[in-house]
């Protein structure tokens, strides 16, 4: 069958391509990615292979039959971003862009389901495929197809998930077991003084100068309240207050993001932003109201389940290109998954040369599309060994 499926790549390769062009082309912001969905339900009838929807914009399809099961997930969803790569197939949709490789995700799965389906009188087991929508957006689309039943009828005994990856090399693949990914929590703070001229600070209780120490307090945060040997970021990404060189604001916003891989701290951290924001604001005669939206868990991959991704790798790219590398501070909803059934998710490269390419979410990101070759070489791999190893 491994023959068979590094066959079947090469044919069908032209066709993947215009997969990933085509949704590259017409991309849809989080939860709703309605027309992505009719594309990649036509390409499941087309191929003859069961699906059914699960939630507005999420498919779940199934190849094979049996108790065994394994399942493969890809991510649909676009970024609210400008694109500006000036390729000839760039977003049509204004301000919205595949700038994280769920295009070339969802391509590759669906490239996966044509070769699996092919050989599917040859498959002992059941594979389940998850197009999975909203992995950008809070609560995630993970969360809501697991609420929605998408890992049941049948349990898979294993899911797997791979992401591009502008850092390394096309033809390599990336992992690392245990704590993967970091949690990825939402901050929104809200400083409100009294506004006035700014001839006059006595009489003003300036938004803006407290919310200038809280960004230096945060960083005292980080060094002491946390373990150094345990990995922490926390970041202001977005600060608004003003509107003239003459006038205190009466209000400050602030929004950043919060990442971890201890749960314990991670909600310590929670409590703590929470009140000495508050009790630095009044310092200054202010006030800070604080919002967290908790978003994603960490990442964290199953050992056996990283093993049997590796010892897949190895043989098909071979040792010098399948690495273990430190964790990364992105967040991944696939860790919801991961919370339930044993996961292992891994990275795919896709940078031709090792030179500077655009990272994740950049405008300007323009991966190697040969590398989806790879990806599915991997992924139908991955689904054919689990099964033949459970036997």
């Amino acid at each position: 069958m491994k023959e068979i499926i590094n066959n079947q790549i090469e044919s069908i390769y032209k066709k993947i391509i215009e997969y990933r062009r085509y949704i590259h082309q017409n991309p849809e912001l989080s939860f709703k990615e309605y027309n992505t969905t009719k594309f990649i339900i036509s390409k499941l009838e087309e191929l003859h292979i069961d699906y059914k929807r699960i939630t507005e914009t999420g498919v779940v399809a199934l190849i094979g039959k049996g108790t065994n099961c394994v399942a493969l997930r890809a991510d649909i969803d676009a970024l609210p971003i400008l694109e500006e790569t000036q390729l000839s197939f760039a977003s049509q949709n204004y301000g919205i862009m595949h700038a994280c490789g769920h295009d070339i995700h969802t391509a590759m799965l669906l490239g996966v389901a044509e070769i699996l389906k092919s050989i599917e009188d040859n498959i002992d087991g059941c594979i389940k495929l998850i197009f999975q929508p909203g992995e950008e957006k809070i609560p995630g689309g993970a969360s809501i197809m697991i609420n929605a039943g998408v890992l049941q009828d049948p349990i898979p005994l294993a899911i797997f998930g791979q992401h591009i990856y502008p850092a390394t090399k096309t033809g390599t693949i990336s992992i690392n077991s245990g704590p993967f990914f970091a949690s990825a929590d939402e901050i929104y703070w809200t400083i409100t003084g009294k506004g006035g001229h700014a001839a006059q600070p006595h009489l003003s209780n300036d938004p803006i100068v407290t919310a200038a120490n809280l960004i230096n307090y945060y960083q005292s945060m980080m060094t002491k309240f946390r373990n150094p040997l345990k990995p922490g970021v926390l970041s202001i990404t977005s600060i608004h207050g003003g509107s003239a060189t003459n006038i205190f604001p009466d209000e400050v916003k602030m929004m950043g993001t919060l990442r971890a891989f201890d749960e314990h701290w991670r909600s310590d951290m929670h409590n703590l932003i929470i009140n000495k924001s508050a009790e630095l604001a009044l310092l200054y005669n202010c006030q800070c109201e604080v919002k967290i939206e908790k978003g994603y868990p960490a990442l964290i991959n199953d050992t056996k389940s990283t093993e049997f991704v590796l010892n897949t790798a190895n043989k098909i790219f071979g040792t010098d290109n399948t690495m273990i590398i430190d964790p990364v501070m992105f967040g991944e909803d696939f860790a919801f998954y991961a919370k339930k059934i044993p996961a292992a998710f891994w990275f795919l490269g896709v940078n031709p040369n090792e030179g500077m390419m655009p990272p994740l979410h950049n405008s300007k990101l323009s991966p190697d599309e040969t590398a989806m070759k790879n990806g599915v070489l991997m992924m139908a791999n991955i689904a054919i060994d689990f099964l033949d190893n459970i036997k």
